[in-house]
Parts: structure tokens; C-alpha cells; sequence
């Protein structure tokens, strides 16, 4: 690129090249994130749902463990887009940096989940609602705005419900706010 001065709408035409290029970038292959979390938080939520109400088990987390393959999934996935990026824009690593520090809260989260005896999904439910929310705003993406506030009200509602029905308000705040944003985002990204 040259020292060359741009004029104000050379510049505006740049900026809005750029931004355009960070959201197709972003909104490419985005909604697998949101689909493969959403699925599995869903099957998650509701199996410890019924695991604990029905007492089938003594050990209802256990279904939990199904986020162990989607982390190694997400990873290799992220690993490989970001191997074949043509371009990197600031946008594209604001956007994987709020998905860092969310996960990096549920996991101080889920570390410390004693201290709160053990309910934790109000308070995973505010920080989903959190990464969506921006996500959204920063893809000018609707959709995943109201994901994120459709996470926040799962919130509001499980703070206020025993922690086994907690699960059941998870798997329909992970619907409205995941699942549904996620299937829009696919069929924009075509």
C-alpha cells in the first residue's frame, strides 16, 4: 500500500471495504460455532433436565461431557479457518477475543462453581448472552442481538428458579438465543 493521502470518500470507501470484508469473514462459516454450541448446550441442558427430575441417574452432569468433543471440534475448525483466512482484519480478531473471555469466564465460572453451590447456569446463560449480544452489534447482525437478549431474559428467569429447572430454562434460552440466530446466520452467509 502507498503513502498516498485518500480522500474523505476514498477513506470512507476503504473503511467500509473493510468492515464488509471482517463481517463476510466473521459471518462465513460463523453460524457453525453458534450451531454446533447451541446443539450441544441444548441436548446438555435438557439431559441433566431429565437425568435430575427423573432421578434416572445419580450423576446428572455427566451429560456434560459432550462439550469436551464440540471444544476439540471448535478448535480444529478455528484452527483451519484461520490457516486458510485470505485476511485478517481487526474486526476478525476483536470477535475471536469476546468468545476468548467469555469461555475464559465460564471457566473461572465452572472452576469456583461450589462457592455457588453449584448453580450455575443463570449466570453462563448471562455471559452466552454477552458474547451474542456483541457479536451481533458487531456483525450488524440482528438476529444475534436478539439471541443475546433472548439469553439475558434465560437469565433473569433462571435466577429465580430452583437449580434443576434452571436446565429446562437453559435449553430454551440456548434455543432462542443460539439455534434460531445460528440457522438465520447460515442462510445469510449463502
Amino acid at each position: 500500500m502507498s503513502n498516498k493521502e485518500l480522500t474523505k470518500d476514498e477513506s470512507l470507501a476503504l473503511i467500509t471495504d473493510m468492515i464488509g470484508q471482517a463481517k463476510r469473514n466473521v459471518a462465513r462459516g460463523g453460524s457453525f460455532y453458534f450451531l454446533l454450541w447451541g446443539w450441544v448446550v441444548l441436548i446438555a441442558n435438557l439431559g441433566h433436565y431429565l437425568i435430575a427430575k427423573f432421578a434416572w441417574y445419580e450423576h446428572p452432569y455427566i451429560v456434560w461431557i459432550l462439550t469436551i468433543p464440540a471444544a476439540i471440534v471448535s478448535m480444529v475448525h478455528g484452527a483451519r479457518r484461520s490457516k486458510t483466512a485470505q485476511v485478517k482484519s481487526h474486526l476478525d480478531r476483536v470477535y475471536s477475543q469476546i468468545w476468548l473471555a467469555v469461555f475464559i469466564g465460564v471457566l473461572i465460572i465452572l472452576f469456583f462453581m461450589d462457592n455457588v453451590n453449584y448453580n450455575v447456569n443463570a449466570i453462563i446463560l448471562t455471559f452466552a448472552g454477552i458474547g451474542t449480544f456483541i457479536s451481533g452489534q458487531a456483525l450488524r447482525f440482528n438476529p444475534l442481538s436478539m439471541g443475546g437478549i433472548a439469553l439475558w431474559i434465560a437469565s433473569i428467569v433462571a435466577f429465580n428458579l430452583n437449580p434443576i429447572d434452571q436446565y429446562i430454562v437453559g435449553a430454551i434460552g440456548i434455543l432462542a438465543g443460539y439455534l434460531i440466530p445460528g440457522y438465520l446466520l447460515r442462510k445469510a452467509e449463502k
